[in-house]
């Protein structure tokens, strides 16, 4: 069933007969080639099978951690929710909770093997997934460790540890391989820490590089856009989803999260560099080459951590090497991806209020008058964001850029008026929900191509688009859903048990095209019928 290790060959181009990394390959579309499912035989799409996962120690489940032996079972419903992306390799599903992960056959989701973590804290939020290299895997749990498994077995190979629990830093991003590289980063929301990337050896785990979202000391690059040291070191920018990458420019791409003190920012006045950042790093040495920043001096928790999905295509008759994102902030950003210029800044939903307009070089302008104050003030988006971490996708027959997006308003008031606040400085309260959208947007020119409302629901959901014309992600009321990619038509949709808690993915297996999708505690399979 084995067979062959994953051969690093598979990460640069399109998935076909596997989907071995987080976005299926290097680029971040999740664009897949296959087109055996299609517009005119979508409607006969069959469910092949159900997997519904069981978490904990028991049941046959291999045992490591750093923990306790739990008392009972695990009472998080994060810890029982999907939210992992599964990677598929010579016939079998990998795919990871907080503190879990398992394989499972691809061709009838019979559980191969569980591996289960004794955790000794940590917010157990969510874990992205699982990242491999020839036949190891690897994934990070929510106390920090990166764990390294064998992919046959399920064995434990070793763990090391990321960042400090006590700290109140938590681990959720699947790890990214690329050549001897394994790329990690954390998260944390309550105390002020700083966020980083590190680059672990696949076969020891010892670190071999770390970038720190922010300055360590005066005189570094970008100290300038803080006050002082103190406030840089406690600046925040997590890196909490896993980047892109560029073979042939040899960068790593990276979206970073909002600094900290939250949702104020009276005690670190300037731009606040590395944070709400995109940034592009070597991938052999984890030096910045460059960055572009989509929301400085961020006082809204909209981190960019937001995938940046890599594109080739002409602008005005040229070819480039384009980046595109969609931002928290409400903004879609196109950039030059040898540069970090900006090609195009457009607005994503019309309820966006808290930019002056946008710079030059591209950058929103903040509104120091939508900044929290004690009697409250009235902004959108809210500080989930106009969407979110759920993956976007990219349809190269089309030209079309896919997001879930949400248009919310919130009242935000100052609760901290100390000068060095900590942690959480102001409070939110919602005050307006217009539902959720499914937004195509013209990478060349920013416009909304077409977008599909949900007035109940919606919002953030991943998406997948392949070369069958179609676009399949979820309708936010538990709906699998397959969209014309060109102009928002439904083709075909299927009820599921819980809403999708990530973007489906597609593969050919002994000659039939699966589609694959987490919802909730289980995998759903579906393939056409006989």
């Amino acid at each position: 069933m084995f067979g062959q290790l994953l051969d690093p060959a598979l990460l640069t181009k399109p998935p076909v007969d596997a989907w071995p990394t987080y976005q299926g390959d290097y680029s971040g579309r999740r664009f897949s080639t296959l087109a055996q499912i299609n517009q005119s035989n979508v409607k006969h799409l069959t469910l092949a099978w159900i997997e519904r996962i069981h978490v904990g120690i028991g049941q046959g489940a291999i045992v490591g951690g750093e923990g306790p032996v739990p008392e009972g079972p695990p009472t998080d419903p994060g810890v029982s929710t999907i939210k992992s992306t599964p990677l598929m390799v010579n016939g079998v599903l990998y795919f990871s909770t907080p503190d879990n992960a398992w394989a499972v056959d691809a061709r009838s989701g019979r559980e191969i093997w569980h591996y289960t973590w004794k955790t000794r804290g940590g917010i157990h939020i969510g874990n992205r997934g699982m990242g491999m290299y020839g036949n190891w895997l690897y994934f990070e749990t929510p106390d920090n460790y990166l764990v390294s498994l064998d992919a046959q077995t399920g064995k434990e190979r070793w763990h090391t540890e990321i960042a400090d629990v006590k700290q109140e830093y938590f681990s959720t991003p699947a790890p990214i391989v690329v050549g001897n590289h394994i790329l990690v980063g954390t998260g944390g929301d309550s105390l002020d820490v700083p966020g980083f990337l590190e680059a672990h050896d696949p076969e020891t785990g010892k670190i071999q590089w770390k970038w720190w979202s922010e300055p360590l000391k005066k005189g570094d690059p970008g100290f300038e856009s803080w006050p002082d040291e103190y406030s840089m070191r406690h600046g925040g920018g997590m890196t909490w989803l896993p980047g892109t990458y560029d073979p042939d420019l040899h960068l790593y791409y990276l979206g970073t999260g909002n600094p900290n003190p939250v949702l104020t920012g009276k005690s670190r006045k300037g731009d606040n560099l590395y944070t709400c950042s995109i940034v592009a790093l070597n991938v052999d040495t984890g030096k910045l080459v460059w960055y572009f920043q989509p929301s400085p001096h961020d006082t809204h928790d909209w981190d960019a951590a937001q995938t940046p999905i890599l594109i080739d295509a002409d602008i005005d008759g040229h070819p480039r090497k384009l980046l595109a994102q969609a931002n928290r902030n409400g903004y879609f950003f196109l950039l030059d991806r040898t540069n970090g210029k900006s090609v195009v800044t457009a607005p994503m939903i019309k309820t966006m209020n808290w930019s002056k307009g946008i710079s030059p070089s591209g950058q929103p302008i903040p509104d120091p008058a939508k900044e929290a104050t004690i009697d409250g003030v009235l902004v959108s988006p809210a500080t989930g964001g106009a969407t979110n971490w759920p993956p976007p996708s990219y349809d190269p027959q089309t030209g079309l850029f896919y997001v879930g997006t949400v248009q919310e308003f919130s009242m935000f008031y100052l609760t901290d008026t100390d000068p060095h606040p900590e942690g959480w400085g102001a409070a939110e309260r919602g005050v307006g929900d217009f539902g959720g959208d499914l937004e195509a947007i013209d990478i060349k020119t920013g416009k909304i191509a077409w977008d599909h409302h949900y007035p109940f629901g919606g919002g953030p959901v991943g998406m997948l688009t392949t070369a069958g014309r179609l676009l399949f992600t979820g309708d936010g009321a538990r709906h699998l859903v397959a969209f014309d990619p060109a102009n928002g038509d439904i083709l075909w949709h299927a009820g599921l048990a819980d809403d999708l808690s990530n973007g489906p993915i597609t593969y050919m297996l002994d000659g039939q095209q699966y589609l694959v999708v987490g919802a909730g505690d289980s995998l759903y399979s579906f393939t056409l019928e006989p």
